[in-house]
Formats: structure tokens, C-alpha cells, sequence
């Protein structure tokens, strides 16, 4: 059995994380950003799907790109960051399924249906998306998730001509406090959970 991790990581990871909204100039490297995503794919997904695509955006024409398609309030921030990352679903997920699950040579058939096609790669890749982030702060990295983009938009900078659909962004760097908001209160457990 694992042990449980102890709450340094715990902390590094959930308690005391923050939203992040400004960000230092320290750079982050094509072999840490690597290392995120090598470590986010393990997270699971359903038949192993992995319908997610990342978008990490670091270069000045990458940004430029980006920047027409975000909301005022997200600009400042996203600009500053060193690394912006676009999260997408692609809706030909399952073209992958013969490489990715192998051991059920039928497995693309489950995912015929348009509405259940859709809902698997929005679902299963806002996951990754997840994994995602908590890989980054496992590994050090700040993360500042946001809506507030016009989704039509960054895909057709982005993904123009290709079956993958934007979900949403997240910065990731070395974050400052500047702009840091007071932390925001949680539900607690009797609020938004039952055990049955």
C-alpha cells in the first residue's frame, strides 16, 4: 500500500497553492515543461482515452496570437506569464484507441455517437487539464487556471483545420504575490458532500 504523502507536498499541492495572477521573470524551461506533461499523462481517463491537447505558449508570437482572444481582465496576467497553456479536447480521440487500449480492438466503436463522443473528450480532458496543473505544482510551478477567452477564436488561431476544441488556459511560472487575492473561503464537508 502507498503512504500517504506528507503535508509539505499536501501543502504544495492543495492547502496552501494559490491562484496565481503575476509572475516573476524566471523563465521555465522546454525540459520542466516536458516533465509536466510527462507526469500529468499518468492521471486516468476513461478506456484511457486521453483526449486532451496542450498548447504551451512561450513564445512572443505565440502570445501575440493569444492575446487578441482573451477577456481585458486576462490580459495583463497571460502576457506576463512565462508559460501559457491552452487546454483542448480532441473530438478524434478515438482514433487513438487501437495504440492506447489495445487489449479491446472494438473500444473506438463506444465512441460513435457524436453527444457521447463529445462529452468523453470535454470530460476526460478537462481531467487532464487537472492533472495538469497539479504535475506543474508538484514540480515546483505556480498555476493561474482561467476562462475568460473566446473560445471560438483560439481555436481557429490555434487549432484551425484540426478536431481539437479549446476548454480553457492556465499560466503557469514562478508566481509573485502581487495581485494576490486574500484566499477564498471552501465548503465544508456537510455543505457539499453525503456519504450514503
Amino acid at each position: 500500500m502507498p503512504a500517504p504523502l506528507d503535508d509539505r507536498a499536501l501543502d504544495q499541492l492543495f492547502r496552501t497553492a494559490r491562484t496565481r495572477n503575476a509572475w516573476t521573470p524566471e523563465t521555465v524551461s522546454e525540459a520542466l515543461i516536458r516533465a509536466v506533461y510527462e507526469l500529468a499523462k499518468w492521471g486516468p481517463t476513461s478506456a484511457n482515452c486521453s483526449p486532451a491537447r496542450f498548447v504551451f505558449v512561450t513564445s512572443a508570437e505565440g502570445k501575440a496570437k493569444l492575446e487578441p482572444h482573451l477577456s481585458a481582465g486576462n490580459r495583463a496576467k497571460t502576457m506576463s506569464a512565462p508559460v501559457t497553456v491552452i487546454i483542448g479536447h480532441d473530438l478524434d480521440f478515438a482514433r487513438e484507441l487501437p495504440r492506447l487500449f489495445p487489449h479491446a480492438p472494438d473500444a473506438a466503436s463506444w465512441f460513435a455517437e457524436p453527444a457521447v463522443r463529445d462529452l468523453t473528450a470535454f470530460r476526460n480532458g478537462t481531467l487532464q487539464g487537472a492533472y495538469l496543473m497539479l504535475a506543474a505544482r508538484g514540480l515546483g510551478l505556480d498555476c493561474g487556471p482561467m476562462s475568460g477567452f473566446d473560445n471560438a477564436g483560439v481555436d481557429a488561431a490555434f487549432f484551425a483545420g484540426a478536431s481539437i476544441r479549446s476548454n480553457w488556459l492556465c499560466n503557469i511560472g514562478y508566481g509573485s504575490d502581487e495581485n494576490l487575492f486574500p484566499r477564498s473561503p471552501r465548503l465544508a464537508f456537510e455543505d457539499a458532500c453525503r456519504i450514503v
